[in-house]
């Protein structure tokens, strides 16, 4: 076993003290912290049977239940949420909202009087040639016909007739 010094533990020693104040000095606002939750904790548990005596006078309580979120939207995003009133012009549900063009399609207008999907249909039938007469800007709601679209094969065969008018 080494021997130790009075120097090497005067050294130990100041260095032990020196970490345990700088601790301290670190740890000192989550003390403060932690005194005040106690302080109000200690006032709550006071005032609960004056709680009490005013919830027998007010009638019945209302309780406020917190409901775990999963993943996904944002805390108070609901779909009815997402259908708010916006300014005329911006879609939504406002005054001047209006529904699809599309008959049968129960969305609110966007754009061109399609909502975001149609939308997007009518782009990509545009892009490929393949808009009906039909499918005009800004037509009434409810007016124009739903389209649907070949998949697979039959695609390919529709995407090579449109590109040979």
């Amino acid at each position: 076993m080494p021997r130790t010094t009075n120097s090497q533990i005067s050294v130990e020693e100041a260095f032990r003290s020196l970490i345990r104040e700088e601790v301290e000095s670190q740890l000192r606002p989550l003390q403060e912290a932690v005194d005040q939750l106690r302080s109000v904790s200690a006032l709550l548990q006071q005032l609960s049977p004056l709680a009490s005596l005013v919830g027998q006078i007010a009638g019945p309580a209302v309780t406020v239940t917190a409901v775990k979120r999963g993943p996904g939207r944002p805390r108070g995003s609901t779909r009815a949420a997402t259908a708010r009133v916006l300014p005329s012009g911006r879609g939504g549900r406002g005054s001047n909202a209006r529904d699809c063009a599309i008959i049968d399609c129960k969305r609110p207008a966007r754009t061109k009087g399609y909502c975001a999907a149609h939308y997007q249909k009518l782009r990509m039938l545009a892009k490929s040639n393949r808009l009906p007469p039909t499918w005009v800007d800004f037509a009434p709601p409810h007016s124009v016909p739903d389209l649907k679209l070949p998949r697979g094969r039959a695609a390919s065969k529709a995407l090579r007739e449109a590109a040979g008018k």
